[in-house]
């Protein structure tokens, strides 16, 4: 996200974020979108609520309020590590960006860096998709590769990989706000 804000600082950048959204109070998303001027809202889960599914409906619903206090065109997720449920995708369907760090459809979840090592992958990279109702499975906007090291791990991997990310998800994003990508 912080690539993201500071892209936006740049000059060239085609879209502007105007809310952070997260469901945890304190995390470092939040203070670093505050340091750069943007609106931000924490909106926790209400564990008294006693069952999953209405926990997420009244969580997500709250979500779609402010998002549309604040006019939002477009969801751009960023460090969100939530499953979204087919009531909010399709709300915001072809309007709801992702990045995953594998060249889907290979390794899609939070593991994508383990899973690449350990099946002895030779390239890997990253992945902007539109986001549906699966995990990792939305059509693909643009990927961006790079070799796989044989003295790769996981955190070597993870930093070169985020490298790549903080490249092409501007990009994307922009191409996406000048209408460029079909996102229908």
């Amino acid at each position: 996200m912080e690539a993201l804000l500071q892209h936006q600082s740049s000059g060239t950048c085609l879209h502007q974020t105007v809310l952070v959204v997260s469901n945890q109070p304190g995390v470092a998303g939040l203070a670093k979108a505050h340091a750069h001027g943007v609106t931000t809202a924490t909106i926790e889960i209400d564990k008294s609520i006693p069952t999953p599914t209405e926990r997420r409906v009244e969580h997500e619903t709250r979500v779609m309020s402010v998002l549309a206090e604040h006019d939002v065109e477009a969801i751009i997720l960023s460090g969100y590590m939530r499953i979204l449920s087919p009531f909010f995708v399709q709300e915001w369907a072809g309007k709801l960006l992702n990045i995953h760090p594998s060249l889907l459809p290979k390794y899609p979840g939070i593991h994508a860096h383990r899973d690449a090592l350990a099946d002895g992958a030779t390239v890997t990279g990253c992945t902007v998709h539109l986001v549906d109702e699966g995990m990792d499975t939305g059509p693909i906007l643009a990927q961006r590769e790079l070799s796989v090291l044989p003295d790769d791990d996981e955190q070597s991997l993870a930093e070169r990989v985020k490298k790549l990310e903080h490249q092409l998800y501007p990009e994307v994003i922009d191409a996406f706000a000048a209408g460029e990508i079909e996102h229908d």
